[in-house]
């Protein structure tokens, strides 16, 4: 079978901007090792006709080609970053191709803010899919996606690979910069300082992922032991910073009062903590699965999180739900012993690296029955429709 999975080429377009670019190609690879796929391509719903300087298609062997190039070119369509023609879609349905959508943001709120918040947004045609999947994080979300779009949800499992975090290592360290726990331990040593430098790098455009919780935790490590924070950065907050709430949150804030606080616009992990931090402060709500812990872990930056997902593995230093005091309570135990569990931490690290690999055999296993279901009534052989 031929797969064309959805992009959205723009201006300016970069892998660092939110995490589906780097899952879309992700998912192409895993694609490319099942011995029943024959060719992997993008279906380019954009205006630039090229992916992110980051993606050699090339060297990846993927085709990017518009709606109509995809036509003849497909048998399973996979809608993920990028919105497709639902005139385009009935007639590849009709044709007997088979449409999956596949849900990579936050269903509810992706669903609920724009109304409520008069937040612009994109809404398609329901019924214009065979199948919706959805990540493991979303499963709770079934039930009114089955609902709404008129078809089956499946729950296939979330990927994560290295290559692009790794590529933009190579380039800060073409830069002078050192990533990595080891790199700021030095710096640390050479400024003589005894806490540390947080990062908060929630997107700040949902409730499902936002800075607040975040910052109550470091701030109540503070007021426990001054010595354990150094700094404080908040990500993505400009387009926020005179909101009067936000103004009252900040400035009721230690951290902020004794100018230890600094908020900044967007950032790439690895572009900022080698400059300006060495831990991570996270929070999210029904959406625990997210690459910038990934890319945190990658670096042996202890990571203070409220993941379920993450705790089961046991990577990072957990905190329960919205509990900030245990967040400021983690937050310090990192700051006192991260070195001395450094090989205990990796370890964690490690089996969530080993769980979301695209090349491991239960997600190329995952994702092989999968697409043999979808296509069980319609068996496509090299490519083409079988009679």
């Amino acid at each position: 079978m031929r797969i064309g999975i959805s992009v959205i080429s723009h201006q300016g377009q970069n892998i660092w901007q939110n995490g589906l670019g780097q899952n879309v190609v992700f998912l192409a690879r895993l694609f490319q090792r099942l011995p029943f796929v024959r060719a992997v391509s993008l279906i380019d719903v954009g205006d630039q006709g090229a992916m992110p300087e980051q993606v050699d298609t090339a060297t990846l062997g993927l085709t990017l080609m518009s709606q109509r190039e995809a036509t003849d070119e497909v048998d399973v369509i996979i809608e993920m970053s990028g919105a497709l023609d639902v005139q385009w879609l009935d007639l590849m349905r009709a044709r007997g191709r088979k449409v999956v959508y596949y849900c990579c943001g936050h269903p509810f709120a992706g669903l609920a803010e724009p109304p409520v918040f008069d937040k612009p947004s994109h809404f398609s045609r329901a019924d214009r899919c065979d199948e919706i999947w959805v990540l493991p994080e979303y499963r709770m979300f079934a039930s009114f996606q089955r609902t709404l779009h008129r078809c089956v949800v499946h729950e296939v499992p979330y990927l994560w690979h290295p290559q692009f975090i790794r590529q933009r290592i190579a380039e800060v360290e073409g830069q002078g910069f050192r990533f990595g726990w080891a790199a700021a331990c030095e710096q640390r040593v050479a400024d003589a300082r005894t806490g540390l430098r947080v990062a908060i790098f929630e997107p700040n455009i949902s409730v499902a992922k936002t800075s607040m919780i975040s910052m109550l935790a470091c701030d109540e490590a503070y007021r426990a032991d001054r010595s354990s924070i150094d700094a404080m950065h908040v990500l993505n907050t400009l387009h926020m910073a005179n909101h009067p709430t936000m103004l009252h949150l900040a400035n009721s804030l230690d951290l902020v009062r004794e100018h230890k606080a600094t908020f900044h616009g967007r950032h790439d992990i690895v572009g900022f903590m080698v400059q300006h931090a060495d831990a991570v402060v996270s929070h999210q709500w029904t959406n625990d699965q997210n690459y910038s812990y990934m890319d945190t872990l990658t670096g042996d930056y202890p990571l203070v999180h409220n993941s379920e997902w993450l705790r089961d593995f046991g990577a990072g230093y957990y905190y329960p739900e919205f509990d900030a005091v245990q967040g400021g309570a983690q937050l310090r135990h990192a700051a006192a012993s991260h070195d001395a569990n450094l090989a205990d931490y990796r370890s964690g690290s490690q089996r969530v690296f080993d769980a979301v690999d695209p090349f491991a055999a239960h997600n190329l296993q995952g994702y092989a029955e999968r697409l043999l279901d979808l296509c069980r009534d319609t068996p496509f052989v090299d490519g083409r429709q079988s009679s």
